[in-house]
């Protein structure tokens, strides 16, 4: 074993343990490593185990199609599926219990980790192959494109704004998300010295901004939405100032923020002149 197991919180040793036993029992898988959080050493109470299962290219259309068993040799298996919704069959999502616990289990071949993401701790290898593998590349966390967010964001703000202008209100407070997840969260992990994952952690990351972040997320209303897309648009503005050599959206900005501006007056000026309910 590669990597000892006194790092692990004490609830995760036994799965661990029998993940390990499991694979190392099939001649045809070549090592095991876990990753997510296990890798930034934030694992707690609420985090899943995410295992990397490699395989030699021989055999790994056969241990692939025999995931769902093999998952079942690890503890109590009370569900799983493979990740179609992500785009990626390689990936089987697990829960087991009790206790609850989520895992995921994902297969690759031996020349795979060359394209990975991050190192994930070395649970067990046969002849160095994981050892290997890394050496032959390095791993590669996506990075965020400034001028890409910049020449797309202006368009999906004045998405959300029709949306909460026509009383979409579900489809723009998703919209609202989408920005989050897409925009400010990537800039701000990314400028605070973080990998880049939607809004994972974003409260740990950067608590100062929390009440800004809070203001983005909206409601059922028109006009809480339109204030939530007018703190959107501000927040990624600020973040904006710390981005270097962005060729900014001009004009595309200005209509977006005054269009923003009149459906928000619009909306709020239709609120005020509505008649209040009278009490019986």
């Amino acid at each position: 074993m590669t990597d000892s197991l006194a790092w692990l919180p004490e609830p995760f040793r036994p799965f661990v343990e029998a993940a390990i036993a499991v694979t190392q029992a099939d001649l045809r898988i070549l090592g095991l490593t876990l990753g997510g959080s296990a890798v930034t050493g934030m694992m707690d109470a609420y985090s899943d185990l995410d295992f990397v299962v490699v395989t030699d290219d021989e055999h790994h259309r056969a241990v692939l199609s025999e995931a769902p068993s093999l998952a079942a040799r690890l503890g109590p298996l009370l569900s799983a599926f493979t990740g179609e919704h992500v785009r990626d069959p390689r990936l089987l999502l697990c829960l087991y219990g009790p206790p609850l616990l989520r895992v995921d289990l994902k297969f690759v071949t031996e020349r795979e980790p060359n394209s990975r993401v991050e190192d994930g701790r070395i649970l067990w290898q046969r002849n160095g192959t994981l050892d290997k593998a890394f050496r032959r590349a390095p791993a590669a966390w996506p990075r965020v494109d400034p001028q890409w967010i910049e020449d797309r964001f202006w368009i999906w703000l004045h998405n959300g704004t029709t949306k909460a202008g026509r009383g979409e209100f579900l489809a723009c407070v998703e919209q609202l998300a989408f920005l989050r997840r897409t925009v400010i969260g990537p800039l701000i992990a990314q400028q605070r010295g973080h990998h880049p994952d939607g809004v994972r952690r974003l409260e740990l990351i950067a608590p100062d901004l929390a009440p800004s972040l809070a203001k983005t997320i909206g409601d059922d209303t028109a006009i809480g939405c339109l204030h939530a897309l007018r703190a959107t648009a501000d927040l990624y503005l600020r973040l904006r100032e710390e981005a270097t050599l962005i060729a900014q959206g001009g004009g595309a900005e200005t209509a977006t923020l005054a269009y923003l501006t009149e459906i928000t007056h619009r909306l709020g000026n239709v609120e005020q002149s509505a008649p209040n309910d009278v009490a019986d």
